[in-house]
C-alpha cells in the first residue's frame, strides 16, 4: 500500500503546481478579506442586492433545478459524490486523489463551518450565511476533477491552468447560482465558499504529494 502511494500519479499536477499555490494564497486573502468586511452582518451589500433573485425566487422549473443542484452539496448528496470520486480514484490507480479528496474536501467544509458563527454574518435572521459551505464543496470537487484532467492529457502550463480555472469557475457558478436563487446564501458568500476550496486544495495536494513520496 505504501510503495501503491508513492508511484501513484501526483495530486497537484506539475504544470498547474506553482499557479495553483498562487492562486491558494489569494484564495486566503479573499476569504479573510470579505470575512473581515461582511462580519456581523445581516443585510445584503449593494454588489448582493443587484444579483439577487425577485420577492417570489426562482420560477419553475429553475426552482427544481436549482434544488436538484443543491442536493449535491447536501449531507446525502455530497456523501455519494466523495464515495464517487474516491472509489473512481482507487480503481484508477490514483490514490493521491483519493486522500486529496478525503482530506481536501473535509477540511474545505470544516473550515465553511468554522468561519460561519466567527464571522457572524447571518441572512433570513439567524441563518449563518459566510462563507457558502456548498459552493466551496462543489469548487474543492471540480479543481481534484480538473487537476486530474490536466495530469490524464498532459496538457501544457497555459492550457492547464486555463481548464482548472474553467471547471472550477463553472462548477462553483453553478452551486452559487443556486444557492443564490434559493435564498440561502448572499452572492458575496458564495465567493467566500470559492475562495475557501481555491485556500485549500491546491495546498491540500502539495502537502499529499510531499507525504506520498517521503513514504
Amino acid at each position: 500500500m505504501r510503495n501503491a502511494v508513492r508511484t501513484a500519479p501526483t495530486a497537484l499536477p506539475a504544470p498547474v503546481r506553482a499557479p495553483s499555490l498562487v492562486l491558494a494564497a489569494l484564495g486566503l486573502v479573499v476569504l479573510v478579506v470579505l470575512g473581515a468586511v461582511f462580519a456581523g452582518h445581516s443585510a445584503p451589500s449593494g454588489f448582493d442586492a443587484g444579483l439577487l433573485p425577485g420577492p417570489d425566487g426562482l420560477p419553475d422549473p429553475w426552482w427544481y433545478f436549482a434544488n436538484a443542484i443543491d442536493f449535491c452539496g447536501e449531507p446525502v448528496g455530497s456523501a455519494i459524490l466523495i464515495v464517487l470520486f474516491v472509489g473512481g480514484s482507487l480503481l484508477a490507480g490514483r490514490s493521491r486523489t483519493a486522500v486529496l479528496t478525503l482530506v481536501g474536501c473535509g477540511v474545505t467544509v470544516a473550515l465553511t463551518s468554522v468561519l460561519k458563527p466567527l464571522t457572524g454574518r447571518t441572512i433570513h435572521g439567524s441563518f449563518l450565511s459566510y462563507p457558502s459551505g456548498h459552493t466551496a464543496f462543489a469548487t474543492a470537487l471540480a479543481l481534484i476533477g480538473a487537476f486530474v484532467l490536466v495530469d490524464r492529457l498532459k496538457l501544457g502550463r497555459a492550457f492547464a491552468v486555463a481548464v482548472v480555472l474553467g471547471v472550477a469557475l463553472v462548477c462553483g457558478l453553478l452551486m452559487a447560482w443556486a444557492e443564490v436563487g434559493l435564498g440561502a446564501h448572499y452572492p458575496t458568500d458564495t465567493i467566500g465558499g470559492f475562495a475557501t476550496a481555491f485556500a485549500v486544495i491546491p495546498a491540500t495536494a502539495w502537502a499529499v504529494d510531499r507525504v506520498a513520496a517521503r513514504l
